[in-house]
């Protein structure tokens, strides 16, 4: 585990910065280069999902963004040490853990393909040129559901997926995770209770727990609920609102469901912290400046963390904003067989570049990074 202690300061002084990759996305280059770029730019925490392998590529990433950090303060950027990583669990139904899934050829002939024009994951895909696939890549595909509703013939169906209890420990102990999420709803306090009873042995191993629930009836006594399940908490709890799950690269507007939620459970005092998710971009700083949400001082004793949100998550947002630049870096290709070079290389013999390989590249990448990473860094 990462012994550094900075990312508490940042939630202490209300500037905590989360990069989430997805608890459904499995695209392990992207997910490494992801992690690369962000903790350069000063990412305090690194969300990824619960696979054994998307953690070893968020770690790899880690490990070379240790490497570079010295240059990265040299050209101004935010580090200032390696951030926590954190996986992703649920207790229940969550539109976070599931994948789309259709047949393709069922599709008529004559249909206009709006499923492939909207999925902001570049997952759909038809005739693909080096395979002739058409359908949903997996690993590509994290849950955020905007090609259902939108298919003509309505041929498109979620895959989800639970947690389960006797799998996570494997996930804690040996490989290097500091922190736990886990997706809840209102209603679930059995389940969440089941689950929190599986984990507790490990839970103080942990530095952050973090719960995230979106807005309901009764949201308030459901989260007082799930505290009260938990207490005594032997970490750092987080309270991650989840206003309008995976939709912040949409537009200006998701960010008000975000902020309103926030403000609902900032309201509500509970103990821990207060973070921001769902529908957060490149606005939601502002917003939350305009509301008086932010902690303003730069000192964080003189300041009640109580009183303001203590940290923003960036989802789809933070990962469609470097997209441009990993998609660039995927065109790159690096046979990995032989010392010579194949004028024509086949799909088979092609690995994505690494983003430290081309380092013009990586620096774009850190310093788009930094622009949204500094939002919250910035007193």
């Amino acid at each position: 585990m990462t012994n550094f202690t900075y990312p508490l300061h940042s939630l202490k002084e209300g500037r905590w910065f989360k990069l989430i990759c997805g608890a459904s996305f499995q695209h392990l280059p992207a997910v490494r280069n992801l992690t690369l770029a962000y903790t350069l730019a000063g990412a305090d925490c690194i969300d990824v999902a619960a696979d054994p392998a998307v953690i070893a590529a968020a770690q790899e990433g880690l490990r070379t963004a240790a490497c570079l950090s010295a240059e990265a303060k040299r050209r101004g950027f935010g580090f200032h040490s390696l951030p926590w990583l954190m996986v992703s669990l649920n207790d229940g139904e969550d539109p976070h853990f599931r994948k789309a899934e259709f047949n393709a050829t069922e599709c008529p002939s004559e249909c206009p393909r709006p499923c492939e024009k909207v999925c902001p994951a570049g997952a759909i895909v038809f005739d693909r040129t080096k395979d002739s696939f058409s359908g949903v890549i997996d690993r590509l595909c994290y849950g955020c559901g905007r090609c259902l509703p939108i298919c003509p013939s309505q041929l498109i169906f979620t895959r989800s997926y639970i947690s389960t209890p006797d799998a996570i420990a494997p996930l804690i102990l040996p490989t290097g995770v500091d922190a736990l999420e886990i997706h809840t709803q209102v209603g679930r306090d059995r389940d969440f209770e089941r689950l929190w009873k599986a984990i507790s042995p490990w839970i103080n191993q942990l530095k952050l727990i973090a719960i995230s629930c979106p807005d309901g009836e009764k949201l308030i006594d459901y989260l007082w609920t799930l505290y009260d399940l938990m207490k005594p908490v032997p970490s750092t709890l987080v309270w991650q609102t989840d206003g309008r799950p995976m939709s912040g690269d949409i537009g200006m507007g998701t960010t008000h469901a975000a902020v309103k939620l926030g403000q609902k459970v900032l309201s509500a005092d509970l103990p821990g912290y207060v973070q921001l998710a769902g529908g957060t971009n490149s606005h939601t700083v502002t917003k939350l400046r305009s509301m008086g949400l932010l902690n303003r001082s730069e000192n964080s004793v003189s300041a009640n963390f109580r009183n303001y949100i203590a940290g923003i998550a960036y989802g789809s947002y933070a990962r469609v904003l470097l997209s441009p630049i990993l998609e660039q870096l995927e065109k790159i290709p690096v046979l990995s067989c032989g010392t010579g070079v194949s004028p024509v290389p086949s799909p088979d013999t092609v690995q994505p570049m690494r983003l430290e390989e081309e380092p013009e590249l990586l620096w774009q990448a850190v310093a788009l990074a930094y622009s949204l990473v500094s939002q919250i860094k910035t007193p």
